[in-house]
């Protein structure tokens, strides 16, 4: 009975030391990322299964795609930029008015994923003196930030 105690503890130390980093190879390049690679996420200096509880140097990262945040910076050119943070994806505006436009409105763009594609892409527009802003005026932001990006894209040479 003793002897098999034992084995059992060597099979489960085994176990825990093949917990390590098997990658090998340098990660995948992509190129339509800004902030980082989704195949950087994974930390090379963690070694043990240990080291997965220790967050003292996490930190929230999202992968930007690059043709996203150029349309948004593109389309929405003619509000004053407030904050830009290619890390989470976050571009905050000032107030401006659109060319041809009456009312002044900012803009708050998070773009969440590194696809190029209409959930990756969030627009929340809030107008001066704290009117509504119809969904149907968010959508169309949207949908010339999605158009802009597809037509950089192509412009680009890489569809």
């Amino acid at each position: 009975m003793r002897r098999l105690t034992i084995l059992g503890f060597i099979v489960l130390i085994t176990a825990v030391a093949a917990c390590g980093n098997r990658r090998s190879g340098p990660p995948a390049f992509n190129e339509n990322v800004i902030g980082g690679n989704p195949d950087d996420t994974f930390d090379e200096d963690r070694s043990t299964i240990w080291d997965i509880f220790d967050r003292s140097n996490a930190e929230q990262t999202t992968q930007v795609n690059r043709y996203l945040w150029a349309a948004t910076l593109d389309v929405l050119s003619f509000l004053p930029v407030q904050s830009v943070d290619p890390f989470t994806g976050v571009i905050v505006t000032g107030y401006g008015t659109p060319p041809g436009g009456g009312r002044s409105y900012r803009a708050t763009v998070h773009i969440k994923d590194p696809a190029l594609e209409a959930r990756a892409l969030n627009v929340a527009l809030q107008s001066s003196g704290g009117r509504a802003v119809s969904p149907a005026t968010t959508r169309a932001v949207e949908d010339a930030i999605l158009s802009r990006a597809r037509q950089l894209r192509i412009a680009d040479g890489r569809l």
